[in-house]
């Protein structure tokens, strides 16, 4: 399986053993134990634009701990650029001035775990940060992030009866982190503590026709495009006011765009939250819904769970990707968004997107040109919605 482990001074005995039993001579290993050259994997040059996204995605942050995240984007934004932490998390960015009042919302969060209790085996169990398949983390290494710290490397343990489980998703009560400690003092010792925010380890892989793999693509994507396009813009040619919010806890809630939505209510005339359009187009799926083929542009998510937007509005959107030789689809997908909770205060909430493949998993598939294709959007509404 995945999750096989051993322990190395087993190894260092056997080995011994056998240099034993080969010679008339006694013999021993050094304390360094055995070293192994693993071979070295040429790396691909990356575009700027895959460049800023690699960065978010390679940034951990579960919800409600996102300031890794937070401070990434911070690093990544053009100077010129002063935004504030609001005291939910959310970083705000507000600039020009007038009417309509437009706001941008991505989430910083990503799916993934906290830690519920420790055991006195030194072993833990632990509590779900979002919408996800438990089973496509169980039998995985996982990282435990202690605050500045070095990550933990633990195991999300496979169930007592993985081979024969009757469910293919196991409840989330059933599932045991081993942290190779024999005590819950020893646990606590590593820096872990209940609340301890769990991922799998990550990293963004280049693929061949403009794809790229990685997990958290959702949100890191719609992150990264208002990062793109506010490197582009001018801030004094700007006619009305917009707001770029990277928000906080969307996967647990939408909890950080209502705090925002509840600050600034009827101020603002139109909400463009960018998150994920969860599509079909993968082999085994039937593409009757949610189908937007990745690599073919932006999408506008014209229907979702939560929201409908106006077919004025949604061509409105179209002319302008025209205008600017934009690639777009538009479509109908499950889920909500960020902008749903503005809603309430009679804003106009129009979703944009990217096509994503494999979502909340450890497969995501992305087209890079869908990212560029998103950033150019958010950078010709900026200018002359």
């Amino acid at each position: 399986t995945t999750a096989e482990t051993v322990d190395t001074r087993d190894a260092q005995q056997l080995t011994q053993f056998l240099m034993s039993k080969m010679s008339k001579q006694p013999s021993s290993l050094s304390d360094k134990g055995i070293v192994i050259n693993f071979p070295r994997v040429t790396k691909q040059s990356l575009s700027p634009n895959a460049q800023v996204l690699k960065e978010l995605v390679e940034s951990y942050g579960v919800s409600g701990y996102e300031k890794p995240v937070r401070e990434k984007v911070k690093q990544l934004l053009p100077s010129w650029a002063k935004p504030v932490t609001d005291e939910r998390g959310n970083l705000v960015l507000s600039v020009g001035k007038g009417k309509p009042h437009l706001v941008f919302a991505a989430h910083m969060d990503e799916i993934g775990y906290s830690i519920a209790a420790i055991n006195e085996d030194g072993t833990a169990t632990v509590k779900k940060l979002g919408g996800f398949y438990d089973t496509l983390f169980e039998a995985h290494i996982m990282l435990a992030h202690i605050g500045d710290q070095p990550s933990v490397t633990c195991l999300l343990s496979p169930r007592n009866n993985y081979f024969r489980a009757e469910m293919r998703n196991p409840n989330t009560s059933e599932l045991i982190l081993y942290f190779g400690t024999n005590s819950k003092a020893e646990t606590e010792q590593l820096g872990v503590k209940v609340g301890t925010s769990i991922t799998m380890p990550k990293e963004y892989h280049s693929m061949l026709s403009n794809r790229a793999n990685g997990r958290a693509f959702d949100d890191r994507v719609g992150s990264a495009s208002l990062i793109l396009a506010l490197q582009k813009l001018d801030p004094n040619k700007l006619k009305q006011q917009i707001t770029f919010v990277w928000t906080v806890e969307e996967e647990t809630g939408l909890d950080g765009a209502q705090d925002v939505a509840a600050r600034l209510k009827s101020d603002v005339d139109f909400v463009f939250a960018i998150d994920t359009f969860v599509s079909s187009d993968s082999p085994m799926e039937i593409t009757r819904f949610a189908y937007a083929p990745i690599g073919k542009g932006a999408v506008v998510r014209a229907l979702d769970n939560s929201n409908i937007v106006p077919r004025s509005l949604l061509n409105k959107v179209l002319a302008l990707t025209s205008q600017n030789n934009i690639p777009i689809q538009f479509g109908v997908t499950g889920g909500g968004n960020d902008g749903a909770v503005f809603t309430q205060y009679g804003v106009i909430d129009i979703p944009l997107s990217w096509p994503l493949r494999y979502s909340h998993s450890p497969a995501e598939v992305i087209d890079l040109q869908d990212l560029d294709a998103l950033a150019n959007l958010v950078k010709a509404i900026s200018e002359s919605w």
